[in-house]
């Protein structure tokens, strides 16, 4: 049964005009071991005050690499939702949707009724800005104008390319910052439309373009994501970018090792709007994570998890869940587009590497009756550049396991995904969703003022391989416990228990 709305009848739940204001029960456990490693658990409760916006604001998101394939391929559907347009290829008629999208086409178990479970959709949950609303703009190394990019790109079929070609051609992304260094040398030839001077001059020119769209547009609220070029890492040093002061310190003195996704990031902080990584690279370099603190600007990243990232989540949370040890995992990828072929670069694909490696680590570490300290399965990522197959990836993967009594399983699977249709969504929900996250306010028991949630959003970690989480924090890299954390969040927000499972009212 599906329910498109509701309201929460309790007595810790306030209703406002501006506002939803509830009190929430949490139950942790408290740890603690004496010197002769017994340890003791005490469950503890504590009340939390959570007070959510009701109001929901006109949203900007400036894209950098607005005309690359993610750039275009989230603005050409949004337009084709928003218009209505429909489309025929050799399948038939085609409609446009939501589908991929947490907050658009997931819903979300809220009971039973006689016996029936009972779901919502996610976005009933609380108040969010719907994707037809949303105002795009953005940056771009390339001169071409967005019609011109969605040509080049080849993911939308061509009639509805036909049909959004008249109103995407007056959409012009800005100049962007160009840095050769920090990604392949195969994406010089695109580089015609950019950003001179300084790293200094580069970063009050990114700047004003923020507080320029911001104007222009009428948005409320802006949030700036990065869907470009995965970049190198940069190096992080003492005095280089470890503070915040150095970090700035560093860009004015003109640093080569200031990347140009750190700039953006910079910008948008000190413009005081959110920042998203959609990348591996390391944009969030410890200065820059200072500023954010300091500025109580939300960031988050990285990397976007669409595909044979989050499939690899899934697998091995249940294999390590039901006592089989992985031993091996081989991803093998191949792919055609402006992606792959800037991953083709080693310092580039390195950066993609290390994400698409860390995902199982926590699995791992969370049971050592399989795994010795130290002890990891062999894991290796692969990445091939194959232009035929353009945004249409192919993902291979091969789990190999040890199971009862020396046995041994090997599972492989092949996964044929269209890379950024299946992004183009992820981008509408962290949009989303970042917009949401700074509209909630909590006040643990004994606090006198609510305050913000944590700048670094971690409640966002569903949507990226390389959950940047606050210091102290443990990375949870499981698909089920990230979505559950955010949902549970979610319902927290209007008086609503965690959905647990457990249903012993049946029991």
């Amino acid at each position: 049964m599906m329910i498109n709305s509701f309201k929460v009848d309790s007595p810790s739940v306030r209703y406002a005009e501006d506002a939803i204001s509830s009190t929430y029960a949490y139950q942790s456990t408290d740890l603690q071991h004496d010197a002769d490693g017994n340890w003791t658990l005490k469950p503890i409760t504590t009340n939390y005050h959570f007070r959510t916006g009701t109001r929901v604001p006109k949203l900007g998101v400036m894209l950098v690499g607005w005309g690359g394939n993610n750039g275009t391929t989230v603005t050409a559907g949004v337009l084709a939702n928003k218009l209505g347009l429909t489309w025929m290829t050799k399948e038939g008629l085609r409609k446009p949707n939501y589908w991929g999208s947490l907050t658009q086409a997931s819903t979300c178990r809220v009971g039973n009724y006689r016996g029936e479970e009972v779901f919502a959709p996610f976005s009933s949950l609380l108040p969010l800005v719907h994707p037809n609303d949303i105002i795009f703009g953005g940056w771009d190394i390339s001169s071409l104008n967005l019609a011109e990019a969605m040509e080049r790109a080849k993911v939308i079929d061509f009639e509805l390319q036909r049909q959004l070609a008249p109103y995407m051609r007056d959409m012009q992304p800005l100049p962007g910052v160009f840095d050769p260094d920090f990604i392949a040398a195969n994406q010089g030839a695109r580089a015609d439309h950019l950003v001179k001077g300084s790293k200094q001059a580069q970063l009050d020119h990114l700047r004003a373009d923020i507080r320029e769209f911001r104007e222009s547009s009428g948005a409320e609220r802006v949030v700036v994501l990065w869907t470009a070029n995965t970049e190198r890492y940069s190096q992080v040093s003492e005095g280089l970018n470890d503070t915040a002061e150095s970090f700035l310190a560093a860009i004015e003195r003109g640093e080569p090792e200031i990347a140009p996704s750190s700039l953006y990031a910079a910008a948008a902080v000190l413009e005081g709007v959110a920042f998203i990584n959609g990348s591996p690279q390391n944009t969030f370099v410890p200065g820059l994570i200072e500023l954010a603190l300091q500025k109580g600007v939300l960031i988050a990243g990285d990397d976007f998890k669409s595909g044979q990232t989050k499939i690899k989540s899934v697998l091995v949370d249940f294999m390590v869940g039901a006592g089989i040890k992985p031993t091996a995992i081989v991803s093998y990828n191949h792919l055609g587009n402006n992606d792959g072929m800037n991953l083709s670069a080693p310092q580039t694909f390195r950066s993609k590497e290390i994400s698409k490696s860390n995902v199982v680590d926590d699995v791992v570490a969370s049971n050592a009756l399989l795994y010795s300290p130290g002890e990891a399965p062999d894991h290796t990522v692969v990445i091939k550049y194959v232009p035929y197959v353009a945004d249409s990836k192919r993902a291979l993967d091969e789990y190999s396991a040890e199971i009862f009594m020396g046995g041994r399983q090997t599972i492989v699977m092949h996964n044929t995904c269209e890379d950024s249709l299946l992004a183009a969504p992820i981008i509408l929900d962290l949009a989303i969703l970042a917009e949401l996250l700074q509209r909630i306010q909590v006040r643990a028991e004994g606090e006198e003022q609510p305050r913000a949630l944590h700048p670094v959003a971690a409640l966002l970690s569903y949507l990226t391989k390389a959950p940047l989480v606050p210091d102290g924090t443990p990375v949870i890299n499981a698909l089920g416990r990230q979505r559950a954390m955010l949902e549970n969040v979610m319902r927290a927000c209007i008086g609503l228990a965690p959905d647990n499972n457990m249903m012993l009212e049946f029991k």
